[in-house]
């Protein structure tokens, strides 16, 4: 019983320390990209979704959460503006089909993401890549003069630094470009309507429009829409899930008050538990661990490689563990060796540009090469070796 009194002694004077604490603290600002269109957060779309009626007069805003197919088989959507705002859309075959075959009955289709999935770079070619520029050198203009192709767009945030670097253009209509002549915005003609692609959904965020620049971009960007449909479907499937999916768990945990509640609560009980563990259970024999014998498992394997001679294979091996270390320690994507990854690279990393461009042709021959000599594994193992030296 004593021991109880000291517990719950403990865990009121913690709690009573945390309400103060929170009681005091400032309301941190909440920098999360959610794109929730009942969020007032600076990366939330309350204010466009909000100004709808603005940019399409004569329209009904229906807000939808469910899958495209859902909304456009099942319940017999025909005729309308159809917006998706998210992060990274997710389509199967057969929400494409529906999508493709809605736009060629004469309706518009508006997409702003940063990733478009499979479905899309299969069926349209289309992929996203960042600018790795501050946000003064990066901007946006229209090509189109009357909507004043000499207006350039600025930003912070990381917003407009999202391009396309794969686009069909026999197909497709740039319709506006940043400042590096890559495109952010196009339209492709499917049957009747069109299809608007858009690979900066953080234009149309609250932080945005807070300036007059960025409502211009907004609004501008829309306005290439149909503003005379009755319906605009507006999308949150891709932005807050499925509508059936909410759960108790899930709103308890979206409330930073509650979630924190909770956090204390699970702690104290799991201090308890381990408190109580002390005192009754039994003394535990030592047993002497295992030997490390991690040594003697890479000397064998290294004589294994050595005696089968595969060069062809660790050089493989090499250049894949030294594109991951590439990924993970500078945040680059290594699909394409080009001139514009060697100046990335050469940038984050400090590493002298001649040993960047020796080991990057290396990379490019040996990495799908048969035949690797000892010569050219040792200087590929070399120029590695020296990558990670300098590199720190």
């Amino acid at each position: 019983m004593k021991d109880l009194k000291i517990y719950l002694f403990i865990a009121s004077v913690l709690l009573i320390f945390y309400l103060i604490g929170q009681y005091n603290r400032p309301v941190p600002i909440n920098w999360s990209q959610t794109l929730k269109n009942d969020e007032k957060i600076p990366f939330g779309t309350y204010i466009i979704y909000q100004r709808l009626t603005d940019i399409f007069p004569q329209a009904n805003v229906v807000t939808v959460r469910e899958p495209v197919y859902s909304v456009l088989a099942d319940h017999g959507e025909r005729q309308g503006v159809y917006i998706i705002i998210c992060q990274n859309l997710k389509l199967t075959d057969d929400d494409y089909d529906q999508l493709s075959g809605f736009v060629e009955k004469g309706n518009d289709v508006f997409i702003s993401a940063f990733e478009f999935g499979d479905i899309f770079k299969k069926k349209l070619k289309v992929a996203t890549d960042i600018e790795n520029v501050s946000d003064e050198k990066n901007g946006i203009h229209f090509l189109n003069k009357n909507v004043g192709s000499d207006t350039l767009y600025n930003n912070d945030k990381f917003i407009n630094d999202s391009y396309f670097y794969d686009i069909d253009t026999a197909k497709a209509t740039i319709i506006a470009q940043n400042n590096f002549h890559h495109a952010v915005f196009f339209k492709l003609k499917l049957g009747k309507g069109n299809l608007y692609v858009n690979s900066d959904p953080l234009m149309f965020t609250n932080y945005s429009l807070l300036n007059t620049k960025g409502v211009m971009l907004a609004g501008t960007t829309l306005s290439y829409l149909d503003k005379n449909n009755k319906t605009v479907l507006w999308d949150e499937y891709f932005t807050q899930g499925h509508a059936n999916e909410e759960s108790v768990m899930r709103v308890f945990l979206n409330n930073p008050s509650l979630r924190w509640a909770y956090y204390i609560a699970l702690f104290s009980i799991v201090a308890f538990v381990l408190y109580q563990m002390k005192r009754r259970q039994r003394i535990i024999p030592v047993i002497e661990p295992l030997s490390n014998t991690s040594v003697e498992f890479a000397n064998v394997v290294g004589q294994v490689y050595y005696e089968q001679r595969n060069n062809s294979n660790i050089a493989q091996k090499k250049i894949a563990y030294f594109l991951e270390y590439i990924r993970t320690r500078f945040y680059l994507k290594t699909n394409v060796l080009d001139d514009n990854f060697l100046n990335a690279l050469a940038q984050k990393s400090g590493v002298q540009r001649d040993l960047l461009t020796d080991l990057i042709r290396q990379i490019t021959l040996l990495g799908n090469s048969k035949n690797v000599t000892d010569n050219d594994l040792i200087s590929l193992n070399q120029n590695i070796e020296l990558f990670y030296t300098q590199t720190g």
